[in-house]
């Protein structure tokens, strides 16, 4: 099986800055914030490292020093070696070194170390208090990579259980809920397959992925486009559904760009309902000159002459159900 092509992002890494980020501002008259404890300070101390060389590296540049880089790196995680030789049971360091290390390529080592983590969260889950906030979303994040890795190595079974505990840890992560929408629409064939999961179960959970992170995050125009885009993904395509979504969307829309691009995918499900002359009306309308290629794809399909029709037979056969 391909691999998929799901999302890898940081929501957060697990210190005492990522809780006092969630508290409100605290007035002369509240309580001072509680101190972090040596081993908060110790993996801030790491994580902040860590995101100034990834940020540095993200910048690049013609004077960006690689090997000086690759040197703070390996620096980097032979210290997370040291901190948790120390701390062998301290589970929001194995998810910051965890999540470096996929940073850098390093998949399967990331794997290992997450795993570890996510094992330790399950044990520290059982204490008294243990569920803070922050504990919580790092936990989540944990599964979440995990669940990165596991797609990846082609096992969307076992992924789909990591990414249904992320959203059962966060149900108001946008992110987790597009990672399962992804994984159920590219690993569609493996789900069915398995003899777990019916084609509506499976387009049903799909959208419902997908429109839940739109609904979490009304502001990212990414996400909304791709739930516009599950209606024409359903083993049925909703065409009316599909044209609602797009519409919808472009009155959003705040550039010329965005707008004219949702015109190209109505347009396209117009061609599908055969309403030539809508669909040629909505491409008159995009001028916008990266839009161009895709606008000639679909101007050259209505303008394509239509098929001969086949000649008529006295008697024909009736045609054969496709299997299912």
């Amino acid at each position: 099986m391909k691999r998929l092509a799901l999302l890898f992002f940081v929501l957060g890494l697990p210190c005492a800055a990522l809780r006092a980020a969630e508290a409100p501002p605290v007035s002369a008259a509240a309580p001072a914030a509680p101190q972090m404890s040596p081993e908060e300070q110790g993996v801030q101390a790491l994580v902040d490292r860590q995101q100034a060389l990834l940020a540095a590296a993200a910048k690049g540049g013609e004077n960006f020093d690689m090997e000086n880089f690759r040197t703070q790196m390996q620096d980097l995680a032979t210290d997370y070696d040291h901190f948790l030789k120390k701390n062998p049971d301290y589970a929001p360091a194995y998810a910051a070194y965890g999540v470096m290390l996929g940073k850098v390529g390093m998949r399967r080592q990331s794997a290992m170390i997450l795993l570890k983590a996510d094992e330790l969260f399950v044990h520290d889950d059982g204490k008294e208090g243990a569920r803070t906030p922050a504990f919580v979303r790092t936990w989540a994040l944990v599964k979440n990579q995990i669940g990165n890795y596991v797609a990846e190595e082609g096992k969307p079974l076992e992924a789909v259980n990591y990414f249904l505990a992320a959203i059962d840890l966060t149900p108001n992560e946008p992110l987790y809920h597009y990672q399962l929408g992804t994984l159920l629409t590219e690993a569609r064939d493996d789900f069915l397959q398995s003899g777990h999961w019916t084609r509506p179960a499976l387009d049903q959970a799909m959208q419902g992925a997908f429109r839940r992170a739109t609904e979490l995050a009304p502001g990212r125009i990414e996400l909304a486009y791709r739930y516009a885009e599950t209606f024409v993904d359903l083993e049925v395509p909703d065409w009316e559904g599909a044209l609602k979504a797009w519409a919808a969307l472009e009155e959003k829309a705040t550039t010329d760009f965005d707008r004219q691009a949702m015109r190209l995918q109505a347009a396209n499900i117009l061609i599908k309902q055969r309403k030539f002359d809508q669909a040629r009306v909505l491409l008159e309308s995009v001028k916008v000159e990266p839009l161009q290629k895709e606008k000639l794809k679909l101007v050259a399909v209505l303008d394509a002459p239509a098929p001969a029709a086949p000649p008529a037979t006295p008697n024909p056969e009736p045609a054969a159900s496709p299997a299912k």
